[in-house]
């Protein structure tokens, strides 16, 4: 099993991955150890002064204005955790609430926030033993950090609430920590308010989000030239030089995926033999490079945001180098927001482009000799008329998913925190979004293939029939009579977010961009 280990300086997008998603464990360098162990100490001079210091000894937010003394200022940081533990709605993802702990312990880690090394090895150990705190979908507005849902994991760390142990089963979480032979922490001066205070949530759904439409833009740009493919279009749009003389990296590498992916085609370049010749494709076509390398573009700005991020300490208050701790807003989560809200627009925008492809693959008046809907004998049967019913009621749902959360901000703590971010709003439904964009290629990929077996005078391109027969061995049939066309979405689906399509693809092209 991989092991990550946690130092000072930040983690990796990679090493967020193998945490959320498969389980790596998790050790603390030695440095981290040591950096842990000097911030504590200052924070302990701290509390032992009798001037009042934010998050240390005195309350928060509208409260801090109290100073708190000695004897209750662990209960203090206790009732911190429980008060703020008031998510509500479903729970959230094991794997979102896995990347939400592994990165406040990525910040706890950095030596800035006064917290002891035993709270951050328990930390560590509760993601060692696979428990997973249940975290709701609500009480995150993306300010002062994702509060309820930190404070739900912190819960956990103290063993109260409730968590899920390694076998799925929902339990008291003392139960699961004492199985595992983990004490509950005991909190100190500052660490109840240390473990809330971060982007964590909303930066590790980006993270994640990040890696499933890497494969998502590849996966478009294959079906996009499987379209382009089966109307007998032109891959002479696709020419570097063309795309030079426009030099956005992005719509760059779209065009040599489509490229690469219709080398050898015998179907491309007959838009001039037909009775009505076209002198260009429709623009769903023609300008698939231009809004799937936009796309691109706006994640490189996203991952630029990430990686900022994952090396960042994010606390209020913060411990520096110097000695001193004191207070800062580094906790808004605005940075996070905006990259997350722009991809829900970048992918609203890619699911519409390939819904448009999709229908014109359907209609026999602008399909260029394909049969209605694709269907085996039109008029008896339906084809794949309802296939891209479904297709349009996601693109639909993806524009919705497209308005931005980080446009709205809602006052909170008496008027005190009165400017937030809604990030945990913003990367909740790009989650969506991104579910929903896989299920639009997916649709598009169903249609293609089937289009481009239906040319049966015509020879694909190799890479072409690599993923038509890798389609077909993972059990989505080809054209044919109508049938319950559900479990074949389904099945096209799976083919595509789990990344079949671009491997099968990339056995013959190699590596796309």
């Amino acid at each position: 099993m991989q092991t990550v280990v946690v130092g000072t300086s930040g983690t990796t997008a990679d090493d967020v991955i193998a945490v959320a998603r498969h389980g790596a464990r998790i050790e603390l360098s030695a440095e981290a150890v040591a950096a842990l162990a000097a911030a504590r100490g200052i924070v302990d001079a701290l509390a032992a002064k009798p001037e009042p210091v934010y998050g240390v000894s005195t309350g928060f937010g509208a409260l801090a204005t109290r100073h708190i003394s000695p004897e209750l200022r662990a209960q203090l940081q206790r009732n911190i955790v429980r008060s703020h533990a008031a998510g509500m709605g479903p729970r959230v993802e094991r794997e979102v609430v896995r990347a939400l702990m592994f990165l406040r312990l990525k910040t706890v880690c950095s030596g800035r926030t006064g917290v002891r090394p035993e709270v951050a090895q328990t930390m560590a150990d509760v993601l060692n033993a696979g428990i997973t705190p249940v975290v709701h979908e609500y009480g995150s507005l993306g300010c002062s950090g994702d509060l309820a849902p930190l404070s739900h994991c912190a819960l956990a760390l103290m063993g109260e609430g409730d968590a899920e142990g390694p076998d799925g089963t929902v339990r008291p979480a003392g139960e699961l920590l004492a199985e595992h032979g983990i004490a509950p922490v005991e909190l100190r001066e500052k660490e109840g308010l240390a473990l809330l205070n971060g982007t964590d949530g909303m930066l590790g759904m980006l993270v994640m989000a990040l890696a499933d439409l890497d494969r998502l833009y590849k996966s478009a740009d294959i079906t996009a030239a499987l379209t382009l493919e089966a109307l007998l279009g032109t891959e002479k749009v696709l020419a570097p030089e063309l795309h030079a003389i426009r030099p956005h990296p992005g719509q760059g590498a779209a065009a040599a995926n489509m490229l690469a992916v219709l080398e050898g085609s015998g179907l491309t370049g007959h838009f001039q033999e037909e009775e009505a010749p076209r002198v260009q494709d429709a623009y769903s076509v023609r300008c698939a490079p231009q809004v799937a390398g936009a796309g691109r573009d706006t994640m490189a700005h996203a991952r630029l945001v990430a990686d900022r991020e994952l090396a960042s300490a994010v606390d209020n208050p913060v411990v520096l180098p110097d000695g001193r701790v004191e207070s800062n807003g580094n906790f808004h989560g605005a940075p996070v927001a905006y990259v997350l809200d722009f991809l829900a627009i970048a992918a609203a925008d890619l699911g519409s482009i390939a819904e448009r492809r999709t229908d014109r693959l359907l209609d026999k008046n602008r399909s260029h000799g394909l049969p209605p809907f694709l269907a085996d004998d039109a008029g008896v049967d339906s084809g794949l008329m309802i296939a891209q019913y479904t297709q349009a009621a996601l693109v639909s749902e993806l524009k919705r998913l497209a308005v931005p959360a980080s446009a709205d901000s809602i006052p909170s703590s008496a008027m005190q925190e009165d400017h937030v971010s809604m990030g945990w709003s913003a990367a909740r439904k790009l989650r969506t979004a991104v579910d929903n964009l896989t299920r639009v290629i997916a649709v598009e990929l169903y249609a293609a293939t089937r289009a481009i077996e239906l040319r049966r005078h015509l020879t694909p391109a190799p890479a072409s029939r690599a993923a038509i027969e890798a389609l077909r061995a993972a059990g989505v049939e080809g054209p044919g009579p109508d049938r319950f066309l559900a479990p074949d979405l389904a099945a096209a689906d799976v083919f595509v977010r789990d990344g079949q399509l671009v491997a099968a693809v990339e056995k013959v092209t190699g590596p796309l961009a």
